[in-house]
């Protein structure tokens, strides 16, 4: 199993690590530890380079399956046992932990105001969207919504991580914030972000420190998709 940097310490921007598998049909390697998020929750994979000496590799996808993190490269694979540094996009991965922290926020100032969950989202550098099951919904709420997220992203709560064994986690319905769960069955244990005061849910993803780096957000958008549904886009300003 790849060590998952990322999940434990969001901050780091490269490592150290070993070839352990190489994938020459598919033109990728698995690596013994990683930075690189790999994807998932709405959350698009880092991007950057592996670098082994002189050569510098385009890293243009990452994923990641029940033996660990692959990446994807452009350029001539490196062989098993070979020791590469990685580094990834800092500054498109700090605005993604920035907005993924967003998306928390106002997952939590809905289900506040509505205790509606999340049928669905999305995000990349800077915008997210997120959508919600809420049949009481008025073009009033836009505004409040908007101010109350700044609100809270303002009160710069912390944004802390914790782990929780599957039986544990499978006990509070609560961390569960979309209207189906995506735990899937194999997981036995379950990472959980917590923005103390405000949300607090399972969730794979990289986030900020405190809410005070996400800075504010207008919501740009607001649109019906069927009855009782809404979809709530914003941006980071």
């Amino acid at each position: 199993m790849t060590e998952r940097i990322y999940s434990t310490r969001a901050y780091e921007r490269a490592m150290n690590a070993i070839v352990v598998e190489v994938d020459r049909d598919d033109g990728r390697v698995l690596l013994d530890r990683s930075v690189f998020y790999p994807g998932g929750g709405g959350q698009p994979f880092d991007e950057g380079d592996l670098v082994i000496g002189d050569d510098r590799l385009e890293v243009v996808r990452v994923t990641q399956d029940s033996r660990g993190v692959w990446h994807w490269l452009e350029g001539a694979l490196p062989p098993v046992g070979t020791h590469v540094n990685g580094e990834i996009d800092w500054v498109r991965r700090y605005t993604l932990m920035r907005t993924h922290t967003a998306m928390h926020a106002l997952c939590g100032v809905v289900w506040n105001r509505f205790q509606s969950p999340v049928t669905g989202g999305n995000m990349k550098p800077g915008e997210g969207r997120l959508d919600f099951e809420i049949p009481q919904w008025d073009p009033e709420d836009r505004e409040p919504i908007e101010s109350e997220l700044n609100r809270q992203l303002d009160l710069s709560r912390r944004v802390e991580v914790s782990f929780l064994d599957r039986d544990v986690a499978d006990q509070d319905p609560s961390l569960i914030r979309t209207k189906v769960s995506l735990l899937p069955p194999s997981l036995t244990e379950v990472r959980v972000i917590d923005i103390v005061g405000l949300d607090r849910q399972a969730d794979g993803g990289t986030h900020v420190d405190s809410t005070g780096e996400v800075g504010s957000i207008r919501i740009i958008k607001t649109e019906s998709k069927g009855k009782g549904f809404r979809r709530i886009r914003f941006v980071l300003v």
